[in-house]
């Protein structure tokens, strides 16, 4: 098992789990992921596996890969695959199925923009779910887009985001998270907007069992 260091930063959480200001991404996450054998379903996100499955396999990077049932099901389908996350407890526990499964994944224990990945690296940039903070220079933004490569896709899934007044209860601002409408401002002419829709999600099993819709936003880079 091999994992590749990288510095920690951009919270890849649920904001319904936010940080407490004092907290640290990889220790929060490393906690929670402790209080349980799986945190999650096992099972590649549903909205990945429709959109992805009829996709020529290439380079893909999966950020916040978590357990690793995306990156598992992307080198199951001959996806040559990076997959980070700023918990090692997670990446432990993915890079062990891999090992299992005898599948080969390149694991990287980082925040997407502290992993300072080469631009046009990928193929296919998969965020699902990724709770990325927002920076005045859209760094957390620029860093998907930049990451894929001229003719690649981003697919960026997420929940559709609780009212303002609901965020409030739950102790959680907004504003200190990118949502799609942050990414899709930023999609210019060199970009082309493939899915923009919100769908159906049927998930029987995880921490995320509870949501019953995805906001899916896939585009293409043109250039």
């Amino acid at each position: 098992m091999e994992i590749n260091d990288g510095a920690r930063g951009d919270a890849q959480q649920s904001p319904a789990h936010a940080l407490q200001a004092t907290d640290e991404p990889g220790n929060f996450w490393d906690r929670r992921y402790a209080e349980m054998a799986s945190l999650w379903s096992g099972q590649p996100n549903g909205t990945l596996v429709q959109e992805v499955t009829e996709v020529k396999p290439g380079r893909v990077l999966d950020v916040g890969c978590g357990e690793g049932a995306d990156a598992l099901w992307l080198a199951e389908k001959g996806w040559n695959v990076t997959a980070l996350d700023v918990s090692r407890v997670a990446l432990a526990r993915a890079a062990r199925e891999a090992g299992t499964r005898g599948l080969r994944v390149t694991w990287l224990h980082s925040g997407l923009v502290e992993a300072a990945l080469p631009d046009g690296s990928f193929d296919l940039v998969s965020a699902q779910y990724p709770a990325l903070l927002r920076t005045p220079e859209n760094l957390a933004e620029r860093a998907l887009l930049d990451a894929v490569a001229p003719g690649g896709l981003l697919l960026a899934v997420h929940h559709p985001l609780p009212t303002a007044d609901v965020a409030r209860a739950r102790g959680i601002d907004l504003a200190e998270y990118v949502g799609l409408a942050e990414i899709r401002a930023l999609l210019d002419g060199n970009w082309r907007i493939e899915v923009d829709e919100v769908r159906p999600r049927h998930v029987a099993a995880g921490a995320g069992a509870h949501h019953t819709e995805d906001v899916v936003l896939k585009a293409r880079r043109l250039r």
